[in-house]
C-alpha cells in the first residue's frame, strides 16, 4: 500500500475526488461552516467535480447498508451531502452565504445519521 492509498479517505474508484476530501464532513454544521469559509471559486470547483460523479457515487454507496458502511464509503456519502450544501450557492445565489440574511444564523439541533 502506498502512502497516498493509506491516507486516502475515499474508495479507490473515486481517487480523483480525493482532492476534495476536506469536504467529507460528518455534520451539517461542519458542512455549512465549510461552505461559508470557502470562496465561490473553491465551491464551484468542488461542485463541478462531485456532480460529474454523483450518480456513480450514489450507486456505489447503495451497495452498502447504513449500519455496515466502511469508513471510505461513509466519507463518499458525506461528500455527496456536501454537494447538496454547495448546490444553492452555485446554482442560485452565486455566493456562499444566503443573500439578504444579515447576521441571521440557523443551528441544526438534530439531523439524520449517517
Amino acid at each position: 500500500m502506498t502512502t497516498a492509498e493509506s491516507t486516502a479517505k475515499l474508495p479507490p474508484e473515486f481517487a480523483d475526488l480525493e482532492l476534495f476530501s476536506d469536504w467529507c464532513l460528518a455534520t451539517e454544521a461542519e458542512r455549512y461552516a465549510k461552505r461559508l469559509a470557502s470562496s465561490m471559486h473553491e465551491i464551484q470547483a468542488f461542485y463541478d467535480a462531485i456532480t460529474a460523479r454523483a450518480e456513480e457515487a450514489i450507486a456505489y454507496c447503495d451497495k452498502f447498508t447504513l449500519d455496515d458502511m466502511p469508513e471510505d464509503v461513509l466519507n463518499l456519502m458525506r461528500l455527496l451531502y456536501s454537494m447538496i450544501q454547495a448546490s444553492f450557492p452555485v446554482e442560485c445565489w452565486k455566493q456562499p452565504k444566503v443573500p439578504d440574511t444579515g447576521a441571521t444564523t440557523l443551528d441544526c439541533v438534530s439531523e439524520p445519521v449517517p
